[in-house]
């Protein structure tokens, strides 16, 4: 099938399928989970975007990337920012996490699961849990420490590996 034969969100999906996060460019937002839908809407074509945490510095470059993307095929869209439900690592798909690994990133452990139909819940984690462990990307050593809770980007935590000395982010689970 053509291009020409899709319809505008068909097409939209296509060509945002392949668009890149600006922050980690192996994975794209797809990937991600941050490209939530591509839809009509009342107005026209709306591509419904979430960020990993409401301060992200980068949902301005997504926004300008989507709508560059689009015009580049001839298609415009109003990209519409949506803060609940909130942005989990669970909506990473598994080549996304294969991907940050490869790139040296060690990505996030999977959330705690809540109760079904209670996505609303807040957890608080206790004085006794234990710090997951979390393997190197670049020797699959588990022997790692934190070192700040805040690496490259504030949605991620830097670790050092102690057997390979490396230094590392750590993609934080939400």
């Amino acid at each position: 099938m053509t291009t020409s034969a899709l319809s505008p969100t068909e097409r939209a999906w296509a060509l945002l399928e392949q668009l890149s996060d600006p922050e980690i460019p192996v994975v794209t937002l797809r990937e991600l989970g941050i490209l939530r839908d591509v839809r009509q809407g009342a107005s026209g074509l709306e591509v419904v975007i979430t960020p990993t945490y409401s301060g992200c510095p980068a949902m301005g470059q997504i926004e300008d990337d989507v709508k560059a993307a689009l015009a580049a095929d001839g298609l415009q869209a109003t990209v519409v920012t949506q803060l609940a439900p909130a942005w989990t690592t669970d909506w990473m798909t598994d080549a996304a996490k294969d991907k940050l690994r490869a790139y040296g990133i060690a990505p996030p452990h999977a959330c705690a699961s809540t109760p079904s139909g209670s996505a609303n819940v807040v957890q608080f984690a206790s004085r006794s849990a234990q710090a997951a462990v979390v393997n190197c990307p670049q020797c699959g050593s588990v022997n790692t420490t934190e070192t700040s809770h805040f690496g490259s980007t504030a949605c991620k935590a830097l670790y050092r590996c102690l057997d390979c000395m490396e230094p590392f982010d750590y993609f934080k689970p939400y």
